[in-house]
């Protein structure tokens, strides 16, 4: 099996992944960061459980659990939790987009530390991806009355989600989803609490728009998305993995133009188009395959 955009598994990826942004808009006004992220790592951490004693799988080394927790602790808790508190503090969406948005460049900097390499036409790609998302979220920017706390939040959740990437691809690219992922949600879900309990109210409005948030988060979002992420992971490069997150900000607004009947404007409508191009450029076969990763 070979990972490209031909794979069913990219699209329905990037279609669910998208949908953090419209949870998180549902759900902010009724619950602070580290209390709903909380309940959503919890509720994933009793799912996947649940699923790994009725099976009864083989769990993964103390020494691999150590690695899967380290890589949870970036991809799950410090991400997300740095997204939602830097939006909560007073950076825009779009903002925060843009910011974690160089995350596959990032990624492909870095790529060496992995053994991998990146191609010239990826490079373009990568840069034709970023130009897409910026014009995307260009009108939705805002640099005013920002906080410095929100500016290192968010550069906090990018350096998290490109190192959990990589630390993952390299330490432990392959493991029982349902065994991972409780050892990755429990540990954020520990580290959620203690920030809850140390810097929030810890209440909730129990409301129909925060409970379907929450069920949309822990099962599609967290137990679906992530699990095609990691399977994505352990079977292709890094780099063309990070560069179908280029994908979320404009499948993002095409969400909010159709749910919230927010304007999706020409600009958008080109970022969209750089977007995809790039996204391919990245993904694309070589004749030689050398830039193809076989499973």
């Amino acid at each position: 099996m070979k990972l490209s955009l031909d794979n069913a598994i990219a699209p329905i990826f990037v279609l669910i992944w998208s949908t953090g942004f419209v949870i998180a808009r549902l759900a902010m006004p009724y619950v602070e960061p580290a209390t709903f992220l909380f309940w959503r790592f919890a509720g994933v951490l009793v799912a996947m459980a649940a699923l790994s004693l009725v099976w009864r799988i083989t769990w993964p080394s103390w020494s691999q659990i150590k690695h899967i927790a380290v890589a949870g602790i970036l991809l799950q808790f410090g991400y997300l939790l740095g997204v939602w508190f830097a939006v909560r503090l007073g950076m825009t969406a779009g903002l925060v987009a843009i910011i974690v948005g160089l995350q596959p460049i990032v990624t492909a900097w870095f790529a060496a530390w992995i053994s991998e390499k990146v191609t010239p036409r990826q490079w373009v790609g990568l840069g034709f991806g970023f130009v897409g998302v910026a014009l995307v979220v260009a009108e939705k920017i805002s640099f005013a009355h920002i906080p410095v706390a929100s500016y290192i939040l968010a550069f906090i959740a990018l350096l998290s989600i490109t190192f959990g990437t990589l630390y993952q691809k390299k330490f432990c690219p392959v493991f029982d989803l349902r065994a991972g992922s409780s050892i990755q949600f429990g540990v954020s879900a520990v580290l959620c609490f203690l920030c809850m309990y140390l810097f929030e109210s810890g209440e909730m409005v129990w409301n129909p728009s925060v409970i379907g948030a929450l069920l949309w988060a822990i099962f599609p979002l967290s137990i679906g998305s992530i699990s095609l992420l990691f399977m994505m992971i352990r079977k292709g490069a890094a780099t063309k993995v990070t560069s179908l997150l280029y994908l979320t900000p404009p499948t993002t607004a095409v969400m909010a133009w159709l749910l919230f009947d927010e304007p999706f404007t020409l600009l958008m409508a080109v970022g969209l188009c750089l977007t995809m191009t790039g996204v391919v450029l990245v993904n694309a076969r070589q004749a030689n395959s050398v830039a193809t990763i076989a499973e």
